[in-house]
């Protein structure tokens, strides 16, 4: 037999031992609507009608991070693993005047008003595994599947040996929208929206993700309240739209963004791209808005986020540089305009340091691939020492397809990064200021205009010794 995924083992075992203490308890949300699709589940939650008090009893290790609000983290009995499942109590929610938690938590015995409290149909469903595999995982796989521990292997498994519809329990409609490929909001959908905002964007990427629609009253409702997505703080939006940017739908996901409203509020910069023309010449797919989606559409699912947040705004200073020329459109300094944009959004989401100065990397060094022909070896070199210059390069390939196709420059530098050893584009440095002050130069300023011009030479391959490097700085840099 092909053993089930750990995680989806201890998620039975809290189960079981929650049965046979007398309470329900049921696999909930996100996680049964991904085995029913037939994707890998992240995590598994589970639902329960026993207290925060009781599973923080029956569990030898438990975390009561989110018990306030019904929450327990359960990790497995083995310290070496590094999971936990949460464990949440039924419960009612009362008003949300932050828009983001609820002023007060009931606990219910209802797994239907559970169900019902939650935002979306296709995420409101409850799955009892007991139901179809009592004793565990392992007696329904059959033998000879694929390896269950590749993304979907254990959901397709399970999807294989059993009727995971028989166990699935749903008091909202979640089975029928799931078959028909839709968003749906639990109830009113205002009222969903109004308890926390951030829903609106989760609905969009839930479309987004798994190629769904939007239903129509759904959709009305996110226009409607779109303003509202101010009250929520901006590290949650900001994660929100890196997973839009990096589940493998992000074209889609900026695409019901801009027709929901939602673009224009949390990324105006963006949105201000629809409709500003390119030099057909250059840029036949169309505006800067159009040009921006076909990058978007060729990341890649776990792409880096600094990457796709450079895809997003590399062309982020082309909106307010627009020129019409006598010869052509033009965008003088879009790229120091951009990167002030840049800085001023990734300041905006609060980003790291390490994350906003790659994001800017992008941004500032987009364009240089075009004169990578006639840089010299010391430039070109310099250009390779770039952090992630594999993220510069993946940029510049989506570039050049959601253009005029033209791969030239990117099979040039390309080509040549990959044969260029580590050592030859950061060797070793032939001398330091110890050499300099032993030579009777005073340490100053123009010590990096000397060891500067020292590595050049040595970059360009004109010096490859200490003597030549000091015979150099003699020859350019008299002490007199």
């Amino acid at each position: 037999m092909i053993p089930a995924t750990p995680q989806f083992e201890e998620a039975l075992r809290i189960i079981r031992l929650l049965l046979g203490k007398g309470y329900e308890a049921y696999l909930a949300g996100g996680c049964v609507r991904d085995l029913l699709l037939g994707r890998e589940p992240v995590d598994y939650d589970v639902a329960t009608n026993a207290t925060p008090d009781v599973v923080l009893g029956l569990f030898e290790r438990t975390f009561a991070v989110g018990a306030h609000f019904g929450v327990v983290l359960v990790a497995p009995r083995d310290e070496d693993v590094g999971f936990v499942t949460e464990v949440a109590t039924f419960r009612s929610d009362g008003v949300y005047t932050d828009g983001r938690h609820p002023d007060v938590v009931r606990y219910t015995t209802s797994a239907e008003e559970d169900a019902r409290r939650r935002d979306f149909t296709i995420n409101g469903l409850l799955l009892d595994p007991l139901r179809i595999f009592p004793q565990g995982a392992e007696e329904v796989i059959r033998p000879g599947h694929k390896n269950v521990t590749k993304v979907g292997g254990l959901a397709h498994a399970l999807q294989d040996a059993v009727n995971l519809r028989s166990a699935v329990i749903d008091y909202v409609g979640g089975l029928a929208d799931l078959d028909a490929g839709i968003v749906r909001a639990i109830g009113r959908a205002e009222a969903r929206f109004e308890e926390d905002h951030l829903r609106m964007l989760r609905g969009v990427r839930f479309a987004a993700r798994f190629g769904f629609e939007l239903e129509a009253g759904t959709r009305v409702a996110i226009r409607r309240l779109a303003g509202r997505i101010h009250a929520v703080s901006r590290e949650r939006v900001r994660d929100e739209l890196t997973k839009m940017l990096t589940e493998g739908r992000a074209r889609r996901a900026f695409e019901l963004l801009d027709e929901t409203g939602l673009l224009a509020e949390v990324l105006p910069e963006v949105a201000r791209m629809k409709g500003v023309e390119q030099p057909p010449q250059f840029h036949p797919e169309g505006d800067v808005w159009v040009h921006t989606l076909m990058l978007l559409e060729q990341l890649e699912p776990d792409c880096s986020m600094t990457l796709a947040w450079g895809a997003l705004l590399h062309d982020v200073g082309k909106p307010p540089t627009f020129r019409r020329g006598p010869d052509r459109i033009r965008f003088d300094g879009h790229v120091k305009v951009g990167m002030a944009m840049g800085a001023e959004i990734c300041r905006r989401f609060r980003f790291s340091n390490d994350e906003a100065r790659q994001v800017l990397a992008l941004i500032e060094n987009h364009m240089r691939f075009m004169h990578a022909g006639q840089m010299k070896a010391s430039t070109l070199k310099r250009f390779f020492r770039l952090e992630a210059f594999a993220e510069h390069l993946a940029l510049h390939r989506m570039d050049c397809l959601a253009a005029s196709g033209n791969l030239e420059h990117w099979e040039f530098v390309r080509d040549r990064w990959q044969a260029m050893p580590e050592e030859v584009v950061r060797p070793n440095p032939l001398i330091t200021g110890r050499e300099l002050i032993a030579e009777g130069y005073e340490p100053g300023a123009r010590f990096r205009e000397m060891l500067r011009a020292v590595e050049d030479a040595q970059l360009e391959g004109t010096i490859a010794t200490t003597e030549d490097a000091m015979r150099l700085v003699r020859e350019r840099f008299p002490r007199n």
